[in-house]
Protein backbone atom coordinates (compact mmCIF):
# COMPACT_ATOMS: atom_id res chain seq x y z
CA UNK A 1 0.00 0.00 0.00
CA UNK A 2 1.26 3.49 -0.63
CA UNK A 3 2.21 5.70 2.17
CA UNK A 4 0.64 8.93 1.99
CA UNK A 5 3.27 12.01 1.25
CA UNK A 6 1.16 14.32 3.05
CA UNK A 7 -1.12 14.07 5.88
CA UNK A 8 -5.19 14.38 5.64
CA UNK A 9 -6.96 17.93 5.85
CA UNK A 10 -4.06 18.99 4.11
CA UNK A 11 -4.77 21.14 0.99
CA UNK A 12 -2.28 19.95 -1.71
CA UNK A 13 -1.29 23.18 -3.36
CA UNK A 14 1.66 21.75 -4.59
CA UNK A 15 -0.11 19.82 -6.85
CA UNK A 16 -1.92 19.88 -10.56
CA UNK A 17 -5.11 18.39 -11.07
CA UNK A 18 -5.98 17.76 -14.42
CA UNK A 19 -9.48 16.99 -14.82
CA UNK A 20 -11.34 13.78 -17.26
CA UNK A 21 -14.85 13.60 -17.48
CA UNK A 22 -16.60 11.27 -15.06
CA UNK A 23 -16.24 7.63 -15.77
CA UNK A 24 -18.06 4.51 -15.16
CA UNK A 25 -18.15 3.00 -11.91
CA UNK A 26 -16.94 -0.38 -13.06
CA UNK A 27 -13.89 2.00 -15.16
CA UNK A 28 -13.04 3.53 -11.97
CA UNK A 29 -12.52 0.37 -9.84
CA UNK A 30 -10.30 -0.70 -12.14
CA UNK A 31 -8.49 2.22 -11.71
CA UNK A 32 -8.53 1.23 -7.73
CA UNK A 33 -6.53 -2.00 -8.24
CA UNK A 34 -3.60 0.12 -10.12
CA UNK A 35 -3.50 2.01 -6.81
CA UNK A 36 -1.57 -1.06 -5.49
CA UNK A 37 2.03 0.12 -7.54
CA UNK A 38 2.27 3.12 -8.48
CA UNK A 39 4.91 6.01 -7.97
CA UNK A 40 3.87 8.85 -6.27
CA UNK A 41 4.18 12.10 -8.85
CA UNK A 42 3.63 15.85 -8.38
CA UNK A 43 0.69 15.70 -10.42
CA UNK A 44 -2.78 14.39 -9.79
CA UNK A 45 -5.44 13.29 -12.51
CA UNK A 46 -9.14 13.96 -11.61
CA UNK A 47 -11.24 10.34 -12.00
CA UNK A 48 -14.47 11.55 -10.69
CA UNK A 49 -16.28 14.51 -10.02
CA UNK A 50 -19.39 15.37 -7.82
CA UNK A 51 -21.30 17.59 -5.79
CA UNK A 52 -23.26 16.44 -2.79
CA UNK A 53 -27.24 16.80 -3.34
CA UNK A 54 -28.75 19.73 -1.23
CA UNK A 55 -30.82 17.29 0.89
CA UNK A 56 -27.93 14.78 1.75
CA UNK A 57 -27.84 14.18 5.58
CA UNK A 58 -24.65 13.51 6.74
CA UNK A 59 -22.96 10.27 6.14
CA UNK A 60 -19.44 8.55 6.32
CA UNK A 61 -17.45 9.52 3.17
CA UNK A 62 -16.70 5.83 2.31
CA UNK A 63 -20.16 4.29 2.98
CA UNK A 64 -21.70 7.41 0.67
CA UNK A 65 -19.24 6.46 -1.96
CA UNK A 66 -19.37 3.39 -2.07
CA UNK A 67 -23.72 3.40 -2.41
CA UNK A 68 -22.88 5.52 -5.75
CA UNK A 69 -20.07 3.80 -7.24
CA UNK A 70 -20.56 0.19 -8.56
CA UNK A 71 -19.10 -2.57 -6.63
CA UNK A 72 -16.91 -0.06 -4.63
CA UNK A 73 -16.08 -1.59 -1.51
CA UNK A 74 -15.79 0.50 1.49
CA UNK A 75 -12.65 -1.18 2.57
CA UNK A 76 -10.89 -0.53 -1.17
CA UNK A 77 -12.81 3.16 -0.40
CA UNK A 78 -10.77 3.58 3.13
CA UNK A 79 -7.29 2.58 1.56
CA UNK A 80 -7.83 5.69 -1.16
CA UNK A 81 -8.30 7.89 1.59
CA UNK A 82 -5.77 6.47 3.59
CA UNK A 83 -3.40 7.19 0.18
CA UNK A 84 -4.76 10.91 -0.13
CA UNK A 85 -7.03 9.96 -3.02
CA UNK A 86 -10.12 11.29 -1.74
CA UNK A 87 -10.81 15.02 -1.97
CA UNK A 88 -13.72 16.96 -0.55
CA UNK A 89 -13.55 20.79 -1.51
CA UNK A 90 -9.99 20.20 -2.62
CA UNK A 91 -8.77 19.17 1.18
CA UNK A 92 -7.98 15.11 1.32
CA UNK A 93 -10.07 13.59 3.72
CA UNK A 94 -10.13 10.34 5.54
CA UNK A 95 -12.72 8.05 5.36
CA UNK A 96 -14.77 8.75 8.81
CA UNK A 97 -15.39 12.45 6.82
CA UNK A 98 -18.43 12.56 7.14
CA UNK A 99 -19.77 14.48 3.76
CA UNK A 100 -22.61 17.15 4.11
CA UNK A 101 -24.60 19.06 1.40
CA UNK A 102 -22.64 20.89 -0.99
CA UNK A 103 -19.26 19.33 -0.49
CA UNK A 104 -17.49 18.63 -3.97
CA UNK A 105 -15.88 15.05 -4.08
CA UNK A 106 -13.05 14.20 -6.19
CA UNK A 107 -11.50 10.99 -6.35
CA UNK A 108 -7.74 11.47 -8.24
CA UNK A 109 -4.93 9.98 -8.64
CA UNK A 110 -1.26 9.90 -10.11
CA UNK A 111 -1.93 8.26 -13.28
CA UNK A 112 -4.17 10.07 -15.67
CA UNK A 113 -7.36 8.15 -17.10
CA UNK A 114 -7.05 5.44 -19.66
CA UNK A 115 -8.53 7.06 -23.11
CA UNK A 116 -10.20 4.32 -24.68
CA UNK A 117 -11.03 4.85 -28.16
CA UNK A 118 -13.74 2.69 -29.90
CA UNK A 119 -12.98 0.84 -33.11
CA UNK A 120 -15.46 -0.03 -35.39
CA UNK A 121 -15.32 -4.05 -36.34
CA UNK A 122 -17.74 -5.58 -38.78
CA UNK A 123 -19.05 -8.22 -36.10
CA UNK A 124 -22.31 -9.67 -37.06
CA UNK A 125 -25.32 -9.12 -34.68
CA UNK A 126 -28.66 -11.25 -34.45
CA UNK A 127 -30.52 -8.52 -34.43
CA UNK A 128 -33.76 -9.29 -33.42
CA UNK A 129 -35.87 -6.03 -33.86
CA UNK A 130 -35.03 -2.53 -34.70
CA UNK A 131 -36.34 0.86 -35.85
CA UNK A 132 -35.89 4.55 -35.76
CA UNK A 133 -35.18 4.56 -32.07
CA UNK A 134 -33.69 1.03 -30.74
CA UNK A 135 -32.69 -2.23 -31.57
CA UNK A 136 -33.07 -5.36 -30.04
CA UNK A 137 -30.19 -7.90 -30.23
CA UNK A 138 -29.62 -11.64 -29.13
CA UNK A 139 -26.06 -11.60 -27.98
CA UNK A 140 -24.32 -14.81 -27.60
CA UNK A 141 -22.11 -16.44 -24.95
CA UNK A 142 -18.58 -15.25 -25.17
CA UNK A 143 -19.39 -11.74 -26.78
CA UNK A 144 -18.03 -8.97 -23.72
CA UNK A 145 -20.85 -5.83 -23.77
CA UNK A 146 -18.27 -3.33 -23.72
CA UNK A 147 -14.51 -2.93 -23.98
CA UNK A 148 -12.78 -2.45 -20.72
CA UNK A 149 -9.93 -3.88 -18.77
CA UNK A 150 -8.51 -7.20 -21.39
CA UNK A 151 -11.06 -6.89 -23.25
CA UNK A 152 -10.37 -3.45 -25.68
CA UNK A 153 -11.62 -4.79 -28.90
CA UNK A 154 -13.85 -7.84 -30.50
CA UNK A 155 -17.04 -6.42 -28.16
CA UNK A 156 -20.67 -5.84 -28.67
CA UNK A 157 -19.53 -1.76 -28.74
CA UNK A 158 -17.28 -2.58 -31.40
CA UNK A 159 -19.69 -4.21 -33.53
CA UNK A 160 -22.44 -1.76 -32.73
CA UNK A 161 -19.74 1.39 -33.65
CA UNK A 162 -19.22 -0.38 -36.97
CA UNK A 163 -22.51 -1.34 -37.44
CA UNK A 164 -24.32 2.56 -36.47
CA UNK A 165 -21.07 5.06 -37.66
CA UNK A 166 -23.79 7.27 -39.33
CA UNK A 167 -25.92 7.95 -36.09
CA UNK A 168 -24.46 11.07 -33.56
CA UNK A 169 -25.05 8.39 -30.43
CA UNK A 170 -22.31 6.26 -31.91
CA UNK A 171 -18.67 7.75 -31.99
CA UNK A 172 -15.13 6.76 -31.10
CA UNK A 173 -15.12 8.80 -27.96
CA UNK A 174 -17.88 7.40 -26.32
CA UNK A 175 -17.12 3.81 -24.28
CA UNK A 176 -20.98 2.65 -24.19
CA UNK A 177 -23.00 4.47 -27.16
CA UNK A 178 -26.57 3.09 -26.87
CA UNK A 179 -26.26 0.74 -24.25
CA UNK A 180 -28.81 0.87 -21.72
CA UNK A 181 -27.95 -3.12 -19.51
CA UNK A 182 -25.05 -5.73 -19.99
CA UNK A 183 -25.09 -8.91 -19.68
CA UNK A 184 -22.12 -11.43 -18.51
CA UNK A 185 -19.60 -12.10 -21.16
CA UNK A 186 -20.63 -16.09 -20.98
CA UNK A 187 -23.93 -15.47 -20.78
CA UNK A 188 -26.93 -15.20 -24.02
CA UNK A 189 -29.43 -13.55 -24.44
CA UNK A 190 -31.56 -10.13 -25.38
CA UNK A 191 -30.22 -6.42 -24.29
CA UNK A 192 -31.89 -3.57 -26.07
CA UNK A 193 -29.30 -0.45 -27.66
CA UNK A 194 -30.83 2.92 -27.92
CA UNK A 195 -29.95 4.40 -31.14
CA UNK A 196 -31.21 8.07 -30.15
CA UNK A 197 -30.57 10.27 -27.07
CA UNK A 198 -34.10 10.68 -26.34
CA UNK A 199 -34.61 6.53 -26.26
CA UNK A 200 -31.49 5.80 -23.95
CA UNK A 201 -32.77 8.41 -21.45
CA UNK A 202 -36.54 6.96 -21.79
CA UNK A 203 -35.26 3.54 -21.32
CA UNK A 204 -32.79 4.31 -19.17
CA UNK A 205 -35.27 5.76 -16.66
CA UNK A 206 -37.33 2.20 -17.00
CA UNK A 207 -34.58 0.59 -16.08
CA UNK A 208 -33.93 2.48 -12.99
CA UNK A 209 -37.18 2.63 -11.98
CA UNK A 210 -37.48 -1.36 -12.70
CA UNK A 211 -40.57 -1.24 -14.67
CA UNK A 212 -39.36 -3.76 -17.26
CA UNK A 213 -39.46 -7.35 -17.55
CA UNK A 214 -36.33 -9.45 -17.74
CA UNK A 215 -36.57 -13.14 -17.34
CA UNK A 216 -33.82 -15.79 -17.44
CA UNK A 217 -33.47 -19.28 -17.56
CA UNK A 218 -30.89 -21.02 -15.74
CA UNK A 219 -29.76 -25.07 -15.41
CA UNK A 220 -28.73 -24.81 -11.67
CA UNK A 221 -26.93 -27.96 -9.73
CA UNK A 222 -29.36 -29.75 -6.95
CA UNK A 223 -33.21 -30.20 -6.38
CA UNK A 224 -34.33 -27.30 -5.05
CA UNK A 225 -36.74 -27.56 -2.31
CA UNK A 226 -39.40 -25.14 -3.10
CA UNK A 227 -41.31 -24.67 -6.79
CA UNK A 228 -41.05 -21.24 -6.57
CA UNK A 229 -39.21 -18.91 -4.13
CA UNK A 230 -37.54 -15.67 -3.54
CA UNK A 231 -33.75 -14.99 -2.77
CA UNK A 232 -33.06 -11.41 -1.10
CA UNK A 233 -29.59 -10.40 -0.08
CA UNK A 234 -27.05 -7.58 -1.09
CA UNK A 235 -24.23 -8.11 -3.15
CA UNK A 236 -21.05 -6.56 -3.35
CA UNK A 237 -17.67 -7.47 -4.16
CA UNK A 238 -15.80 -10.55 -2.41
CA UNK A 239 -13.44 -8.94 -0.09
CA UNK A 240 -11.30 -12.12 -0.67
CA UNK A 241 -11.42 -12.14 -4.26
CA UNK A 242 -12.05 -9.10 -6.76
CA UNK A 243 -12.72 -11.23 -9.65
CA UNK A 244 -16.37 -12.25 -7.63
CA UNK A 245 -19.15 -11.25 -5.88
CA UNK A 246 -20.53 -12.45 -2.83
CA UNK A 247 -23.90 -11.59 -0.70
CA UNK A 248 -23.72 -10.13 2.72
CA UNK A 249 -26.81 -11.47 4.01
CA UNK A 250 -26.25 -8.60 7.67
CA UNK A 251 -26.70 -5.53 4.49
CA UNK A 252 -23.86 -4.30 5.74
CA UNK A 253 -22.13 -4.34 2.41
CA UNK A 254 -22.96 -4.22 -1.15
CA UNK A 255 -26.41 -3.03 -2.96
CA UNK A 256 -30.06 -4.38 -2.17
CA UNK A 257 -30.48 -7.56 -4.85
CA UNK A 258 -33.66 -9.46 -5.43
CA UNK A 259 -33.91 -12.96 -7.58
CA UNK A 260 -36.89 -14.67 -7.87
CA UNK A 261 -37.22 -17.94 -9.26
CA UNK A 262 -39.65 -20.89 -10.55
CA UNK A 263 -38.62 -24.32 -11.21
CA UNK A 264 -39.39 -25.20 -15.28
CA UNK A 265 -37.82 -28.91 -14.87
CA UNK A 266 -36.16 -31.41 -12.55
CA UNK A 267 -34.03 -33.73 -13.84
CA UNK A 268 -32.70 -35.16 -10.35
CA UNK A 269 -29.25 -33.65 -9.68
CA UNK A 270 -29.86 -30.71 -11.94
CA UNK A 271 -32.64 -28.38 -11.93
CA UNK A 272 -33.88 -26.01 -14.86
CA UNK A 273 -35.06 -22.69 -13.66
CA UNK A 274 -36.86 -19.64 -14.52
CA UNK A 275 -34.84 -16.31 -12.87
CA UNK A 276 -36.71 -12.87 -12.53
CA UNK A 277 -34.72 -10.30 -11.84
CA UNK A 278 -36.86 -7.23 -9.24
CA UNK A 279 -32.75 -5.35 -8.79
CA UNK A 280 -29.88 -5.94 -11.79
CA UNK A 281 -26.58 -6.47 -10.35
CA UNK A 282 -23.55 -7.70 -11.39
CA UNK A 283 -23.80 -11.66 -11.52
CA UNK A 284 -26.90 -11.78 -9.74
CA UNK A 285 -28.25 -14.68 -10.96
CA UNK A 286 -24.84 -16.57 -10.47
CA UNK A 287 -24.24 -15.31 -6.54
CA UNK A 288 -27.24 -15.99 -5.14
CA UNK A 289 -27.93 -19.47 -6.74
CA UNK A 290 -24.81 -20.13 -5.27
CA UNK A 291 -25.69 -18.56 -1.84
CA UNK A 292 -28.68 -20.56 -1.62
CA UNK A 293 -26.26 -23.86 -2.66
CA UNK A 294 -27.21 -24.54 -6.17
CA UNK A 295 -24.28 -22.78 -8.56
CA UNK A 296 -25.15 -22.63 -12.02
CA UNK A 297 -23.81 -25.55 -13.97
CA UNK A 298 -20.69 -25.22 -15.20
CA UNK A 299 -20.22 -21.54 -13.78
CA UNK A 300 -15.71 -22.11 -12.79
CA UNK A 301 -16.44 -18.47 -11.32
CA UNK A 302 -19.36 -19.99 -8.29
CA UNK A 303 -18.03 -23.40 -8.19
CA UNK A 304 -20.72 -24.67 -10.71
CA UNK A 305 -17.91 -26.45 -13.08
CA UNK A 306 -17.45 -29.22 -10.58
CA UNK A 307 -19.53 -32.55 -9.72
CA UNK A 308 -21.80 -31.28 -6.99
CA UNK A 309 -24.64 -33.74 -7.29
CA UNK A 310 -25.37 -37.12 -8.80
CA UNK A 311 -22.86 -40.47 -8.48
CA UNK A 312 -19.42 -41.35 -8.47
CA UNK A 313 -19.87 -43.96 -11.11
CA UNK A 314 -17.18 -43.37 -13.93
CA UNK A 315 -19.92 -43.62 -16.71
CA UNK A 316 -21.83 -40.56 -14.76
CA UNK A 317 -18.65 -38.56 -14.61
CA UNK A 318 -18.28 -38.75 -18.52
CA UNK A 319 -21.79 -38.04 -19.03
CA UNK A 320 -21.02 -34.57 -16.75
CA UNK A 321 -17.62 -33.84 -18.54
CA UNK A 322 -19.48 -34.44 -22.24
CA UNK A 323 -21.95 -31.69 -21.20
CA UNK A 324 -19.33 -29.43 -19.91
CA UNK A 325 -18.06 -29.62 -22.90
CA UNK A 326 -21.05 -28.45 -25.04
CA UNK A 327 -21.92 -25.75 -22.73
CA UNK A 328 -18.51 -24.31 -21.44
CA UNK A 329 -19.95 -21.34 -19.54
CA UNK A 330 -22.36 -21.06 -17.00
CA UNK A 331 -26.01 -22.15 -18.11
CA UNK A 332 -27.75 -19.09 -18.27
CA UNK A 333 -29.85 -17.30 -20.83
CA UNK A 334 -31.49 -14.05 -21.16
CA UNK A 335 -34.97 -15.08 -22.56
CA UNK A 336 -37.07 -12.62 -22.16
CA UNK A 337 -36.67 -8.62 -22.45
CA UNK A 338 -39.73 -6.35 -22.08
CA UNK A 339 -40.23 -2.48 -21.75
CA UNK A 340 -42.29 0.56 -22.86
CA UNK A 341 -41.18 2.35 -26.12
CA UNK A 342 -39.54 5.09 -26.03
CA UNK A 343 -41.19 7.25 -28.60
CA UNK A 344 -44.83 4.96 -29.40
CA UNK A 345 -45.30 3.98 -25.76
CA UNK A 346 -46.09 0.81 -26.94
CA UNK A 347 -45.76 -2.50 -24.33
CA UNK A 348 -43.35 -4.36 -26.15
CA UNK A 349 -42.16 -7.97 -25.02
CA UNK A 350 -38.84 -9.88 -26.44
CA UNK A 351 -38.62 -13.36 -26.09
CA UNK A 352 -35.68 -15.73 -27.66
CA UNK A 353 -35.02 -19.38 -28.03
CA UNK A 354 -31.97 -21.19 -25.74
CA UNK A 355 -28.54 -21.46 -27.77
CA UNK A 356 -28.32 -24.76 -29.36
CA UNK A 357 -26.07 -26.34 -27.24
CA UNK A 358 -27.88 -24.71 -23.87
CA UNK A 359 -31.01 -27.06 -25.05
CA UNK A 360 -28.50 -29.79 -26.38
CA UNK A 361 -27.50 -29.84 -22.84
CA UNK A 362 -31.05 -29.95 -21.38
CA UNK A 363 -32.34 -32.51 -23.69
CA UNK A 364 -29.08 -34.83 -22.34
CA UNK A 365 -30.00 -34.31 -18.41
CA UNK A 366 -33.57 -35.52 -19.82
CA UNK A 367 -32.75 -38.53 -21.17
CA UNK A 368 -30.35 -38.72 -18.65
CA UNK A 369 -33.26 -38.74 -15.90
CA UNK A 370 -35.69 -41.36 -18.19
CA UNK A 371 -32.96 -43.62 -18.38
CA UNK A 372 -32.38 -44.09 -14.53
CA UNK A 373 -36.37 -43.95 -14.30
CA UNK A 374 -36.43 -46.85 -16.59
CA UNK A 375 -33.52 -48.55 -15.17
CA UNK A 376 -35.81 -48.71 -11.69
Amino acid sequence: MIKPNWKPNQKRKDLTIHSFKMIDDNDLIDDFDELDEPEQGDVLFEHYNMVVDPGQTLMRIDKFLANRLNNASRSRLQAAADNGNILVNKVSVKSSYKVKPGDEISIVMDFPRRELKIIPENIPLNIVYEDDSLLVINKPAGLVVHPGHGNYSGTLVNALAYHFKELPLFNSDDPRPGLIHRIDKNTSGLLVIAKTIEAKVHLSLQFFEKTTKRKYVALVWGNLENDEDTITGNIGRSPRNRQVFTVFPDGESGKHAVTHYKVIERFGYVNLVECRLETGRTHQIRVHMKYIGHPLFNDDNYGGDQILRGTTFTKYKQFVANCFSLLPAQALHAKTLGFVHPVTGEEMLFDSELPENFATVIDKWRNYLNNRINEE
